[in-house]
């Protein structure tokens, strides 16, 4: 047996081993993750009910519309750079670290004012959003993040994560046995980001590097705002049409029917690390690729849509046909999530192939087409979100964003002639045997 996975390994090659060690890594960090979020984030769920659940899920909808000015938009962008060149990482890095900052304090204040305007009168709400805001200048560490990624070494940030995520398991189930109030979730949101960030560093230090080195460049600065802005508008549109369901079911104090839509989103979700992991291992390899050769560049781009399109089947149909036993976990409280999450379930086709367009349109240099599909994907989302919710609620929140994500992941690809050639790696990914065919071939 040894002497088969090494000589599979071997037929591999290299650069497809430390991907799929990459991989590996960002798996078993998401099987972790995945098991603590049903066994704890479900208690929690059940212990606060859907009201005050779907008042903590409007606190947090409400603070990620504005996440992407947190980032800045530079993930991708830093990750490429650094790939192409190593030498500069601690230019680039203290470059993005400044940024990131500075962009969590803009979201901090950002957050705080505008909840202050909508709900002058609502302490609790207040606080919640002010609480979790906070967290958006703790971010600024995911540059660490970025460095792990760029070197297809994820493993370092996947024991920073899950040390971490333990010692914040143990203490939400802390909070839930002695009957904590909501803020206490709130604050412990907060505090893991924190310890996150603590975490990054150490594993960073462990592995020879200094964070003293890193420093601030404001012509580096201009060179990834001028990229990245774009990404900033597009995140913030992409949030606008995957939050605003649930803003819009919060603003209209529709908390009992936020919670059952949250619980139906939050289960569907928990495979959501399955094109993240694909897509976070392969996109340095990608980019290398597009350099040296553009055919084999195409042909890996194909096989990477296949993999897409088999994540999505796999987690839609079982959970699809098995979700009234799922929710049965939550208790009776939540039952009309089951119906909720059978049909919602099959809009993990945006996360998919959403995830992967993006990383085309980063290799490809045409992240323009992102900004303009996601603001017109955010108005479309905005509509029929106002047109749906006060008449069918969660079902409605439900049914706009199918319809959303189909139209601006899928059909425009084939409308528009310059993102045709994505339209056609989908098409070809339709044809499931072929699509099984070239996986096989790419470990053989």
């Amino acid at each position: 047996m040894l002497n088969k996975l090494a000589g599979l390994s071997q037929k591999l090659g290299p650069g497809l081993r430390q991907v799929l060690s990459n991989v590996a890594w960002l798996f078993t960090d998401q099987i972790l993750q995945m098991g603590l979020g049903l066994v704890v984030g479900l208690w929690v769920m059940r212990y606060l009910g859907p009201d005050q659940f779907g008042l903590l899920t409007y606190a947090l909808a409400f603070v990620s519309l504005f996440s992407a000015v947190a980032s800045m938009g530079l993930g991708r962008i830093v990750i490429r750079d650094i790939a192409r060149n190593p030498e500069c990482k601690n230019e680039t890095l203290g470059t993005a670290f400044g940024l990131q900052f500075i962009g969590g304090l803009i979201t901090l204040v950002l957050t705080v004012t505008v909840i202050s305007l909508l709900k002058p009168n609502d302490n609790l709400t207040r606080w919640l959003v002010g609480i979790i805001a906070a967290g958006s200048i703790f971010n600024a560490f995911e540059a660490i993040n970025f460095w792990f990624q760029s070197q297809v070494q994820s493993k370092y940030t996947v024991l920073a994560k899950n040390s971490v995520s333990f010692f914040v398991a143990a203490v939400r189930i802390g909070l839930v046995t002695i009957k904590a109030p909501l803020l206490a979730f709130a604050g412990i949101r907060l505090v893991e980001v924190v310890l996150v960030g603590i975490a990054y560093i150490y594993f960073y230090r462990l592995t020879g590097n200094q964070i003293k080195l890193w420093r601030f460049s404001w012509e580096r600065c201009r060179e990834l705002l001028s990229e990245s802005w774009p990404i900033v508008l597009s995140g913030l549109a992409v949030y606008v049409y995957s939050k605003t369901d649930q803003v819009m079911l919060g603003m209209m104090n529709k908390n009992a029917e936020l919670g059952y839509y949250a619980a139906a989103v939050k289960i569907s979700e928990i495979f959501d690390f399955l094109p993240m992991i694909l897509s976070n291992s392969i996109f340095p390899k990608l980019t290398s690729l597009r350099e040296k050769n553009y055919q084999e560049y195409l042909n890996k781009f194909q096989i990477y849509s296949d993999i897409m399109m088999f994540f999505w089947l796999g987690v839609a149909i079982p959970i699809s046909l098995f979700s009234p036993l799922i929710v049965q976990i939550l208790g009776e409280k939540y039952a009309k999530s089951g119906a909720v999450l059978a049909i919602y379930v099959w809009a993990q086709f945006g996360s998919n192939f959403g995830v992967a367009r993006n990383t085309y349109f980063t290799i490809e240099g045409q992240l323009r087409y992102g900004l303009y599909l996601t603001v017109v994907g955010s108005i479309l989302n905005v509509v029929l979100n106002l047109l749906l919710i006060p008449k069918y609620g969660a079902f409605g929140a439900t049914a706009a964003t199918l319809l959303t994500y189909f139209y601006v992941i899928i059909l425009v690809n084939f409308l528009i002639k310059e993102l045709r050639p994505f339209g056609r790696l989908i098409w070809r990914s339709l044809n499931l045997y072929q699509a099984a065919c070239r996986i096989r071939g790419l470990v053989k």
